[in-house]
């Protein structure tokens, strides 16, 4: 059966520095799908229409991921993305790997044989109705319904653009691939309340084992002092506030928060530039970032909402402490190995970070998911 992988949020991200968490994902699914003999296909959404990519169209944006210099752009990339000139170039060379072009989707998907589309990037999804009506099978990774079930944590609009993306799931898709228990009772919830709960599989995401490189630690981060990591985004919901009221009352270990700009209050950024003794440290390769992860003395996860939650399975897969706040899908992917306190309560993780930020109980590990579990999983179904 043909498979055809929706590259559009993959392709948006190419320059951009380390792939986040629905990245990763969506490269992982490149991967697998160009390594399995099954005929393939990829398609992206572009500012002005459609691209279909060959399997030797998937292996170039593969190496854009993977960091192939980007060329100039084209004209019409650079009309296209006036502002964005990393998403121009990638544009631009995804348009030369493309086989087809098209503004109709209906038009560019009858090109090939239909068979199975899988999207698992949240991207693109409002056009499901027309992948159906060109006779394709829908499969969706649906990671979370966070703008929806905490719409303060998101951008103004998000939620209604989110609403619109996930109805069209609901309408159309086959089966919806979930990352946890947890995950698939909110969205299924959401799914009944729109009038239809398509088949659905848990299958959680692959974390392969951090492998630490101390020896390429960039100027000004240092490894040697004590320090607790909290790794992620900044953005409300990761809930640095917390720790930065912690921080307020100066312990003696420094806090270095990992993980790129997202959106918030320019204050929150203003905060954590004042602070005493908190670092933040951007743009990291993961080596590094494993490697700080495990010299911390614990992970701090103070997360008010989460979908599946990486950084917890990275520090408890090296053996690092985990403290974090109670969500139910912590618990389903750590069970009893993380220490669950009150987000809101200062002074519990303070005395848990003093008692359990020693060191002293990491020989204990948890193997991680794998992708082999993901895929075998899911690939037997599309």
């Amino acid at each position: 059966m043909t498979r055809l992988l929706d590259l559009t949020r993959l392709v948006s991200r190419v320059g951009r520095g380390p792939l986040t968490g629905v990245d990763r994902v969506e490269s992982a699914y490149l991967d697998r799908l160009l390594a399995a003999p099954q005929p393939v296909f990829g398609l992206m959404r572009s500012k002005l229409g459609y691209l279909l990519l060959d399997r030797a169209g998937m292996v170039g944006v593969q190496r854009l991921v993977a960091g192939a210099v980007l060329g100039p752009a084209d004209m019409i990339s650079r009309l296209s993305y006036r502002h964005d000139p990393l998403r121009a170039q990638a544009e631009a060379v995804v348009r030369r790997l493309a086989v087809e072009r098209s503004p109709s989707l209906r038009w560019l998907l009858r090109r090939v044989p239909s068979g199975s589309y899988l999207n698992v990037g949240h991207a693109h999804l409002t056009s499901l109705g027309a992948i159906r009506s060109a006779g394709w099978q829908i499969a969706i990774l649906v990671h979370d319904t966070i703008p929806l079930d905490y719409p303060q944590f998101a951008r103004a609009g998000t939620a209604a653009v989110f609403v619109r993306k996930l109805a069209a799931v609901s309408a159309h898709a086959d089966l919806v691939i979930h990352t946890t228990q947890d995950a698939r009772l909110q969205t299924e919830a959401h799914f009944a309340a729109m009038g239809r709960v398509p088949a659905g599989v848990v299958a959680g995401l692959g974390v392969p084992k951090p492998l630490p490189d101390s020896k390429a630690l960039p100027p000004g981060l240092d490894l040697t002092r004590p320090y607790f990591v909290a790794l992620g985004t900044v953005e409300p919901r990761k809930n640095h506030t917390l720790l930065l009221d912690i921080w307020d009352r100066k312990p003696a270990a420094r806090l270095l928060i990992i993980g790129g700009r997202g959106w918030a209050d320019a204050a929150l950024f203003d905060r954590i530039a004042a602070t005493d003794r908190v670092e933040w440290h951007q743009g990291l390769a993961d080596g590094v970032v494993a490697a700080a992860l495990q010299g911390a003395r614990a992970l701090l996860a103070p997360s008010l909402a989460e979908g599946f939650g990486l950084p917890v399975i990275e520090a408890a897969a090296l053996g690092v402490p985990v403290i974090a706040n109670d969500l139910p899908v912590t618990r389903e992917l750590l069970g009893d190995y993380a220490v669950y306190l009150d987000s809101t309560e200062v002074y519990p993780w303070m005395e848990t970070m003093r008692v359990r930020g020693t060191g002293a109980d990491r020989q204990r590990r948890i193997d991680p998911p794998t992708w082999e579990a993901h895929f075998n999983a899911v690939l037997s179904l599309v």
